[in-house]
């Protein structure tokens, strides 16, 4: 079993430093639909899993310049408190109901709609460039407010779900902040603010019972040469493809998830 969830840890691994798509939209279906992981298992471990795999990211993003720390602000001070007001929801939440009952549908929800988000990156942000072109001072006035919006519901579906920290935030950013972010901080900005986030979560999750270390240890193992060796294929990779397939693969496995529900 060691072994199996090395693996898995590698597959996710290398397809994020390959792509850049989110661990949680791959590796919390990953562990409950193929390895059976109690869905609120999956979902602390996958947690403190992403945490801790990104922050290598961060520091090496943080070194070259490639954060913006400005909009990286305005994101926690939705996300944050959107993390532990959801954190406190589930402490709450009636152990008689299960919380697979609102953990499964949320996972599915999350994964149509980081799918969707995915397939029309491109075009949202073309919108965002057509927008902060015709109207910039009405559109710039709006993503302060908006950035804090967006990491709300970032902040809440993470918690519930892990999803949506990677590619979700992306999409969210490349629409609000069209000329501002640039690829690489696009790229950094996004990492960085996943990794707050995701500890903050993760180590809520980890007070509710809800992260398994046993499970955690061999995923990282298989993690960390995995995201090395897709981050270096990267380079000479047609990424459009990749992302395209990952995102019709996330629409099916969330439509499965929602129609079995």
């Amino acid at each position: 079993m060691d072994l199996l969830n090395s693996l898995a840890g590698f597959l996710v691994g290398f397809l994020v430093g390959f792509t850049g798509v989110g661990a949680g939209a791959l590796m919390t279906p990953l562990l409950v639909l193929m390895l059976g992981i109690a869905p609120q298992t999956a979902v602390g471990t996958d947690l403190l899993f992403a945490s801790v795999t990104k922050a290598v990211g961060v520091f090496v993003h943080g070194r070259r310049g490639s954060i913006d720390w400005g909009v990286l602000r305005r994101l926690c001070a939705g996300s944050l408190p959107a993390a532990a007001l959801t954190l406190l929801l589930l402490h709450y939440f009636p152990e008689n109901w299960g919380l697979g009952s609102i953990i499964m549908p949320g996972l599915g929800v999350a994964l149509v709609v980081t799918s969707l988000a995915m397939m029309f990156q491109v075009k949202l942000n073309r919108l965002g460039k057509h927008l902060r072109t015709t109207t910039p001072d009405s559109f710039k006035g709006m993503q302060p407010m908006l950035t804090v919006a967006a990491g709300a519901l970032l902040g809440f579906l993470v918690t519930l779900t892990s999803v949506g920290a990677g590619a979700l935030g992306v999409v969210m950013l490349v629409y609000l902040y069209p000329f501002r972010l640039t690829p690489p901080k696009l790229i950094g900005t996004d990492i960085a603010h996943a990794v707050p986030l995701t500890l903050v979560a993760g180590l809520g999750h980890v007070g509710l019972g809800n992260v398994d270390f046993s499970l955690l240890g061999p995923l990282l193992v298989g993690s960390i040469p995995g995201v090395i060796i897709g981050s270096r294929l990267s380079i000479k990779a047609n990424h459009g493809y990749v992302r395209s397939a990952i995102a019709v693969m996330l629409a099916i496995v969330g439509g499965w998830i929602l129609l079995g529900i």
